[in-house]
């Protein structure tokens, strides 16, 4: 049999189980509102905060939910399920609301970052995608805020395309670094799709292609010579350095060189020295090959003169911590609060808000999680976002991104560090503790 081209994204991306709970409760007649929560458990290691990332991708999907012929035939060839049930998911719409923290957020362990309340089958089946949506840009997006943390003022691209797991994840990645706080991307259709600015530079292949490193350079120029980066490691970085400054007396603009191998703090330093006494001081440095935070803090503590950093292999698949302990679940159905107490995996019960309280400076000093309607101190995280299956105003990538600045200035000093940070441990409130015992005295 041969394998069919890639298709699109459908409704079909979704765990087994959600269509036959989905069935189950159209057929049992379990169609009364639930409240389901996604968070995560608990911070991966080496991480002082979270980025909330992905909510648009969200929201177009439940805006667009809709099983197609195509996807109804299939199901009935599978023998699972009965007519009727089929006539049924034909019907389905998302029809709910959804209540989140904006993107560009920042939180921490068993905070509800997104509230779904719909009935029982659409909050049901939508689990996996949304989990699949928010865990990869919130796990790309939180490793790189780091790197803007670490970068201080320098450029930051996303160089990560080719490493990342599949096209959407690629695409979805680079739109999660941009909302961090990157500068660009080599990804071409990020920039299409998202308009985030793009940039690249040239391939070890077309100086391995030439006969005279010199002439590939002078060849690459004539052919583009908008924003011209010479890639000067392909043999030896030095005497490239010098070559591109004799390039520049001949009145070639040359505005960076990439370094991509080697030591790059100790290469940086004798790059920038041919270029300041050649008359290349305007020309920047671009440095790539496996780097993340920890890299970057690295060479900047060494007083590298490296002005941007192509960041890739580590960032798109966020290397460290390559996956969020996250979960969607439910805690309310048909009005009554619900609560799982699995060992290790206990909920809180009820619809939730978060509560962030700031000092005099504007930062952060404790969290609260607690029901939705208490009246505690502190800005409340979770905002309107979905009404009645329609989205509300979607903001910009821009306005985006400005909160993620806000959010990482607003971050303690313990939070923000690249070394041992140690994350805030958001406190539950007394009314949320009450509720937890009444359900537990409720169902036993």
């Amino acid at each position: 049999m041969k394998e069919p081209s890639t298709p699109p994204v459908t409704v079909l991306l979704t765990d087994l189980y959600q269509l036959t709970m989905v069935t189950a409760y159209h057929e049992l007649g379990m169609e009364q509102p639930a409240v389901f929560e996604f968070f995560v458990r608990s911070l991966p290691a080496g991480r002082g905060f979270l980025l909330a990332a992905g909510l648009r991708q969200v929201l177009d999907y439940l805006e667009g939910l809709c099983f197609e012929p195509a996807d109804l035939e299939w199901l009935g060839q599978t023998g699972r399920f009965k007519p009727d049930a089929l006539r049924r998911l034909s019907a389905m719409r998302f029809s709910g609301d959804v209540d989140a923290m904006p993107e560009g957020t920042v939180f921490f362990a068993n905070e509800p970052v997104l509230r779904v309340t719909a009935p029982l089958p659409e909050a049901q089946l939508v689990e996996s995608r949304v989990i699949n949506l928010l865990n990869l840009q919130t796990t790309i997006a939180s490793k790189a805020a780091r790197c803007r943390l670490a970068a201080v003022d320098r450029k930051l691209v996303d160089f990560g395309m080719r490493r990342a797991h599949g096209a959407e994840a690629a695409l979805l990645a680079a739109r999660a670094c941009y909302v961090a706080g990157f500068d660009a991307t080599a990804t071409v259709e990020a920039g299409r799709r998202f308009g985030i600015p793009i940039t690249g530079t040239m391939a070890h292949s077309f100086i391995q292609a030439h006969d005279d490193e010199t002439g590939a350079f002078r060849d690459f120029a004539r052919v583009h010579p908008r924003g011209l980066t010479i890639l000067i490691d392909t043999y030896d970085t030095v005497r490239a350095a010098r070559a591109v400054v004799d390039l520049a007396r001949q009145g070639l603009t040359v505005e960076a060189v990439r370094l991509d191998s080697g030591d790059l703090a100790t290469l940086a330093r004798e790059v920038r020295a041919v270029l300041d006494a050649g008359g290349c001081g305007r020309t920047r440095i671009v440095c790539s090959g496996n780097l993340d935070e920890e890299a970057i803090t690295g060479l900047l503590a060494a007083g590298a003169p490296i002005d941007s950093f192509g960041v890739g292999t580590r960032l798109d698949v966020s290397a460290d911590a390559p996956y969020l302990d996250c979960v969607y679940k439910l805690q309310e159905y048909a009005g009554r609060p619900r609560r799982k107490r699995s060992s290790g995996k206990a909920t809180w019960p009820g619809r939730k808000q978060v509560f962030r309280e700031s000092d005099v400076n504007g930062c952060i000093a404790g969290d609260v999680v607690g029901l939705l309607e208490e009246k505690l101190p502190g800005r409340a995280l979770l905002q309107p976002v979905m009404r009645g299956g329609r989205a509300l105003e979607h903001p910009s990538l821009d306005e985006i991104r400005a909160r993620t600045r806000r959010e990482l200035n607003s971050l303690p000093a313990a939070c923000r560090r690249i070394e041992g940070p140690v994350p805030l441990e958001a406190s539950i409130s007394t009314a949320l503790r009450e509720l937890a015992a009444r359900v537990d005295r409720e169902f036993p």
